[in-house]
């Protein structure tokens, strides 16, 4: 039932009890209404009663359903005694014989219940429990016989002496049972089970009431004038409908008062303290019965005697079992004293007892080990002054939260603080706290290495390992804080991001572990380069970032001055000599620095620095670029571009074009220079000036010098075979000429497969990147020149490294960058220079070409300086095959004449030097 339903039937039950009193009060009206209702209307309660007991017992399925279902037995028995009572007076008119039937059912209502009272009581889990409780219900049981044999039953044995055996036996039959029951439902009310113990004291308080009602009804002075109907009915009466009551609906506001998981209340210290003095009022009760006898001046009767004994002994029996279990108790108690005692002292944690004052009242001797401090140093201190200063506030307050929060709902917490130890250091303890008598239980344990492996790995996770350095992450989330806060909207603050130029070639020189040296030495000198409130990261591989925090100056183009300042003296540091091993290593660095704007992300301006660093380092390297918004879109057209470029190879869109190398005194075709172009989806040719330099540094830089070497081999061969035996010149880097993907032996196998002779090939070396290592070089060309092929220095003349390269590099032919050739006419000062460097190239015995020879001025000048040959516009362009085929029919072009023709020096045919690359780039569309 629920709580509104329970209490109807409440109110229901209790105006039925009363106008079944008010009835009785009253007489009823007749006598004949008075027999009725005192007899058939206490057997329909009864019956009620048994038919409630019983549906319940067969819903439920608890180790209770006997006891229930004993309880329907006894109120049927009750029933039928009340009707065959009622059979009698009211239908046969006669008074109840004595004995009858109705006695026989009237007896067999206390066994039941006295059994279903046993099986609700608490069981006893040892024997000396169930002797206790057998000799706690034979203490209550004998002294009420005592008290009640004094006052009445002795009189009422006296008085059935003269009567026959049955009736005598039934005289003493109903007090001698109700005291059984009383004892018993005593007995109950201190050992009842927890389980459903509103239901349970309601079927108690039932029976209770029954058998003082049978108490009142064996009285002498009421069994003389007791009648059918009178007030002692309404006792039975409500008896039978509490029974009819208890298991529905006290049971159900029971189990609705406590819902699921909360804790019912235990029994209140004055029900233990009863529980504990029964034995004793029970004695004292016999005492007063025997007492009562010797006061009214009678002799004291033998049962009273026998009686009073059996109490007297069955209480110094229990006694005696409640010293034994005293005694055991005391042992075990001690025990686990000790055990727990060895347990707090054993323990590695120290355990604190802390008054509600703060001040400890316990310490463990664990202490000593953990706290470096003895425990009776500790026992009187304020737990305060044991914490460190900065962590006291925020433990004090979930000290006052916790003990502020329900224990049911947060019975500990758990606080970590730093405490003193003995040598005046800090410890990181650990510590569960729990509520104790209005102070706190600590178990505290020193975690101090599992917080110094937690930093440590918290500095791992967000530091390279190799330098120590700040590594992307921490860096990332630096930038973030600098343009969060106060420095939001400072313009200032910048981040450069710095590339080493060489690494590379020191690792694939040097090995790995230099490598690795010259990282820490480099992030040790960024490291003391910058500012204490700036942050130096190393980002992967060989580059670097650091971020510059503005000064709150509106001044922006001082401020850019000012850090592009910082930025080059970086450079200059990062560029100085680095100590290797016995020797030096040289890098360059290039760097990028991006400022800060309104409302830009970590990420963009990150990525900004990242674009002025490539820019720099596109730009010719060892140099500082400032990020410019047109960067950003340089890069989108330039990927744009590279993805075109993959696509074209893919298509097949690259033509090979040729320019023929003429002998300047004769004017002969002596080689050709192959060069790529693109040919756009109108059939337009585009020059290489740009897709070149997207190319450079690209994936497809080797599949397209591949590419342009075969189908160079390939055509030269073909015009071999048609009778134009000419030879052909190939541009390509040192880069590829060095790169692994390209063995030794795949050129010779080239030109073994197309039938090219060997000396109809020449290789320019079109590169002087002072990170190329001249000794693999010097391998790879000699290599080549072992077989044939011949080797041109390309560009000659704009290289810091010309000289060292003419020293080691086994060179065949010269060839002037175009740069020396265009202004050889106008200045006198570059005629000089181009003049002295045709001389060295005359006095190794080199031959010489010219590039970018546009203008018949240039011819003459430069055979007058005694240039061998040259290649452009004056003599003829870039020719498709069939254009080329035919002026290598004619064999020559026309040179111009002066009056006065100075000597030149002679030779024959020399390998083709790839023609001119500064032509005005057409973008491809």
């Amino acid at each position: 039932m629920g709580g509104a339903s329970a209490l109807v039937w409440q109110i229901l039950l209790g105006v039925v009890w009363a106008g079944y009193a008010a009835g009785a009060a009253l007489g009823w009206g007749s006598r004949q209404l008075a027999f009725i209702m005192g007899d058939f209307g206490l057997s329909a309660a009864a019956l009620i009663a048994a038919v409630s007991c019983f549906r319940y017992a067969r819903a439920g399925s608890s180790r209770f359903r006997p006891a229930w279902l004993l309880f329907a037995l006894s109120s049927f028995m009750a029933s039928a005694g009340n009707a065959v009572w009622g059979w009698y007076e009211v239908v046969l008119g006669l008074p109840v014989p004595t004995p009858s039937l109705a006695d026989v059912f009237f007896l067999c209502f206390a066994p039941p219940a006295i059994v279903g009272l046993l099986v609700l009581a608490k069981r006893p889990v040892t024997r000396a429990g169930w002797l206790c409780l057998a000799l706690d219900s034979w203490l209550i049981g004998g002294s009420l016989l005592t008290l009640a044999w004094s006052l009445a039953l002795a009189h009422t044995a006296h008085l059935a002496e003269g009567a026959s055996v049955a009736r005598a036996a039934l005289a003493l039959a109903y007090p001698l049972l109700d005291i059984v029951l009383v004892s018993m439902v005593l007995a109950l009310h201190f050992r009842r089970s927890n389980v459903n113990r509103s239901a349970v004291n309601t079927a108690v308080a039932a029976l209770a009431l029954t058998v003082l009602s049978d108490a009142l009804f064996t009285s002498p002075l009421l069994r003389q004038t007791y009648h059918s109907g009178q007030m002692l009915d309404a006792g039975w009466f409500a008896g039978s409908l509490l029974l009819a009551y208890a298991p529905w609906g006290a049971g159900k506001a029971a189990d609705n008062a406590f819902p699921p998981g909360s804790t019912q209340p235990t029994s209140r210290p004055v029900a233990g303290s009863l529980a504990a003095l029964t034995p004793y009022l029970a004695a004292a009760v016999c005492t007063l019965g025997i007492l009562y006898s010797a006061v009214e001046g009678r002799r004291v009767d033998r049962v009273v005697v026998l009686t009073g004994c059996t109490v007297a002994l069955a209480l110094v029996v229990r006694q005696g079992i409640m010293l034994v279990d005293n005694i055991a108790l005391t042992q075990e108690l001690a025990q686990k004293e000790n055990h727990f005692r060895s347990l707090v002292q054993g323990s590695s944690d120290v355990i604190m007892i802390a008054a509600p004052n703060g001040v400890l009242r316990y310490v463990s001797p664990a202490a000593a080990g953990v706290y470096g401090r003895e425990a009776d140093e500790l026992v009187g201190a304020e737990l305060s002054s044991i914490i460190h200063p900065d962590d006291l506030g925020r433990v004090v307050h979930e000290v006052r939260r916790f003990l502020a929060a329900p224990p049911g709902e947060e019975p500990t917490t758990r606080i970590e603080c730093r405490f003193r130890s003995g040598t005046g250091d800090w410890l990181n303890v650990e510590s569960t706290v729990n509520r104790h008598q209005g102070g706190l239980i600590l178990n505290s344990r020193d975690v101090t290495e599992r917080v110094r492996l937690q930093a440590q790995l918290q500095h791992n996770a967000e530091h390279d390992p190799l330098t120590d350095l700040p590594n992307r992450a921490l860096f990332t989330k630096r930038v973030r804080q600098a343009l969060g806060g106060r420095r939001s909207g400072d313009s200032g603050t910048a981040v450069l991001f710095i590339d080493l130029d060489g690494f590379k070639a020191v690792n694939d020189r040097l090995g790995h572990q230099a490598g690795d040296e010259l990282l820490i030495q480099a992030a040790r000198r960024l490291h003391e380069s910058v500012r204490a409130g700036d942050t130096a990261a190393r980002l992967g591989g060989d580059e670097f970032a650091t971020i510059i925090l503005g000064d709150g100056t509106r001044d922006q183009p001082a401020r850019e001055c000012q850090v592009h300042e910082i930025a080059d003296r970086l450079r200059l540091t990062l560029s100085q000599p680095y100590r290797i091993g016995a020797g030096e290593v040289r890098v360059a660095a290039s760097i990028g620095v991006a400022f800060a704007e309104p409302g830009i992300s970590p990420s963009d301006l990150m990525r900004n620095a990242d674009l002025a660093m490539y820019r720099a380092k596109a730009g010719g390297k060892d140099r500082v670029e400032l990020y410019a918004p047109q960067m950003q879109a340089d890069v989108v057209r330039r990927s744009e571009l590279a993805a075109r470029l993959r696509t074209a190879l893919r298509d097949g869109e690259f033509a090979l074009l040729h320019q023929p190398v003429v002998h300047l005194a004769s004017g002969r075709v002596a080689a050709v220079a192959a060069q790529a172009r693109w040919r756009s989806a109108q059939g337009i040719l585009f020059t290489p000036a740009e897709f070149l330099r997207v190319t450079e540094d690209g994936d497809r830089t080797a599949e397209l010098g591949r590419w342009l070497l075969e189908e160079a081999v390939e055509q030269a061969a073909d015009r071999a075979r048609a009778g134009h035996p000419v030879s052909v010149a190939v541009r390509l880097s040192a880069r590829r000429l060095l790169d692994k993907s390209t063995p030794f032996g795949s050129v010779e196998a080239l030109l073994t497969r197309h039938g090219l002779p060997s000396g109809a090939l020449m290789i320019e070396v079109a590169d002087s990147d002072p990170r190329i290592s001249f000794d693999e070089l010097e391998q790879r060309l000699v290599a080549l020149r072992r077989i044939g092929v011949r080797i041109a220095l390309d560009g000659f003349g704009s290289g810091y490294a010309a000289i060292n390269a003419l020293r080691r590099l086994p060179i065949d032919v010269l060839k002037l960058d175009r740069g020396l050739v265009e202004g050889v006419v106008e200045s006198a000062r570059l005629h000089k220079i181009t003049s002295g460097l045709l001389r060295i190239a005359c006095d190794l015995g080199m031959q010489s070409v010219a590039d970018g020879v546009d203008v018949p001025e240039q011819v003459l000048a430069l055979r007058a300086m005694g240039c061998t040959h040259g290649q452009g516009m004056a003599f003829s362009g870039p020719l498709d095959e069939y254009r080329l085929r035919r002026a290598l029919a004619r064999g020559e072009f026309p040179v111009p004449s002066a009056g006065m023709v100075q000597p030149v020096l002679t030779g024959g045919s020399i390998p083709l030097l790839s023609g001119s690359h500064a032509e005005t780039p057409i973008p491809p569309t």
